[in-house]
């Protein structure tokens, strides 16, 4: 570990937050009344917020001089041509819907494109998502590759679609029932992993051919593109921005929270080349976000937005932003912690059936695992296991493969030395494995349950 450098912070801090440094017995009380649900700790409960990624971020200031921009025009704001602009000339795309968050985005997607007994492949699932698909009526169908599942192994590409699977999903439905192939790039449930180019290429010729539509959820397009950089031969000479471009040109169409690589709090949009979808999501937009022209978004939002999406093909951001998480990643593995490799672009997930063998699956093991890390260290973390999978239409619980915790890195917020304080709150959880329960439901809601879900331990 101690060979590699790692690459020092690419900007300078020019305002700081204060942030709470708690005590064991205050955790206690606090993680207690949110039923061992960390997404319901207050800012006030927490130390370090590994929470997400998504709308944590910190913004430049130059994104911070364009709110002071905004053309807070009802229809045809300026700050709307130029997030146009900026998705464009980045990502090569004739048509932009702006939407509240990347959410708002799927569900117009899933609206416009899906009808009841539609089958949608895609490379492992993501909650809301799967979810839009399925209330519109769709089928979801995991087709990523079997490596995918396997958090020891170190496939570079884990985010792959498998041609062998989405082949036979073809033939075993027909290609008039697959609106689209939704491809993340990267896949976040299976610990944020990338996607090759040689795999969007070939995913998109074999759907053309069948005349299937190819729909990236693009959230993390950025992280993907220096992933492929680093990992790719024929790509280590290119920049990200002419990777980006390269990237979404076995598209048809993507799904983006800019809360995640746009670099800002709040924002979003659908992108398009076919005319006719476009027309649809315009009229869908007003009905569910706003005016086509701001969706949901205000006019200084979409001006950070704009200039976001241009900072975040700086190699040199991304690419620090990829070492804080394998800083944190390598650490962990160096202390015998199981974690799932290789380490990916936004986030570190922490392996919690190696934590908890002696816990069944139906005991929720990695939400005990989130609270139990912040009990030690005052850092929240996120459960992606059996309690984010949720329950099949027929009301069972899915059981994924993975059973992890997400160590999310907000973007341009925390420093390594942070990143050391997280280590340390890991370490006295896995010390401490032997002694912890599983837990059970307190509340249940029907959908999305890992954001209001309230638990107890089991005696």
């Amino acid at each position: 570990m101690e060979s590699y450098k790692y690459m020092a912070e690419p900007y300078k801090i020019k305002m700081v937050e204060p942030i709470a440094v708690t005590t064991r017995e205050q955790r206690e009380e606090a993680i207690k009344r949110a039923g061992y649900n960390t997404f319901l700790l207050t800012t006030e409960d927490v130390y370090i917020d590994l929470l997400t990624d998504s709308g944590t971020n910190a913004m430049s200031d130059n994104q911070w001089a364009g709110l002071m921009l905004g053309d807070e025009a009802y229809a045809g704001s300026k700050n709307f041509r130029h997030l146009e602009q900026a998705v464009r000339e980045l990502y090569g795309f004739k048509y932009v819907v702006p939407t509240h968050q990347g959410r708002g985005a799927e569900n117009l997607l899933s609206q416009i494109m899906i009808k009841q007994g539609d089958y949608v492949p895609g490379n492992m699932y993501f909650t809301t998502t799967r979810l839009h698909q399925e209330l519109n009526g769709a089928i979801f169908r995991d087709v990523i590759i079997d490596e995918a599942h396997e958090p020891e192994n170190e496939h570079p590409f884990k985010g792959n679609i498998d041609l062998n699977k989405l082949q036979a999903l073809i033939d075993e439905v027909g290609p008039e029932r697959i609106p689209y192939i939704c491809l993340a790039v990267t896949v976040n449930l299976a610990g944020g992993q990338p996607v090759s180019m040689e795999n969007m290429k070939a995913v998109y010729e074999l759907a053309h051919k069948y005349g299937i539509k190819v729909m990236f959820d693009a959230t993390r397009c950025v992280e993907n593109a220096c992933f492929i950089k680093h990992r790719e031969p024929g790509y280590e000479n290119k920049s990200i921005r002419e990777i980006v471009k390269e990237m979404f040109s076995y598209a048809d169409g993507c799904t983006m929270s800019g809360k995640k690589d746009g670099i800002v709090n709040i924002g979003g949009f659908l992108a398009l080349n076919d005319e006719e979808l476009y027309q649809k999501a315009t009229a869908l937009v007003v009905v569910y976000e706003g005016m086509p022209s701001y969706g949901g978004m205000s006019g200084r939002d979409m001006e950070a937005l704009a200039r976001g999406l241009y900072e975040a093909v700086d190699y040199n951001y991304v690419a620090h932003r990829l070492d804080q998480v394998k800083y944190l990643g390598d650490k962990l593995i160096a202390e015998g912690i199981p974690v799932v490799k290789p380490i990916g672009g936004h986030a570190v997930f922490l392996d919690a059936r190696q934590f908890y063998p002696h816990i069944p699956q139906d005991q929720f093991p990695a939400q005990m695992l989130a609270a139990q890390v912040y009990l030690e260290s005052g850092v929240r973390s996120m459960e992606r296991g059996i309690v984010s999978a949720g329950r099949d239409p027929e009301g069972n619980h899915r059981f994924p493969k993975l059973e992890l915790v997400r160590l999310t890195i907000p973007r341009r917020v925390y420093t390594y030395a942070h990143l050391d304080v997280v280590v340390d709150g890991v370490k006295a959880a896995w010390n401490n494995r032997h002694n912890v329960p599983g837990l059970r439901f307190v509340y249940e809601p029907p959908v999305l349950r890992f954001f209001t879900a309230r638990f107890e331990p089991l005696k």
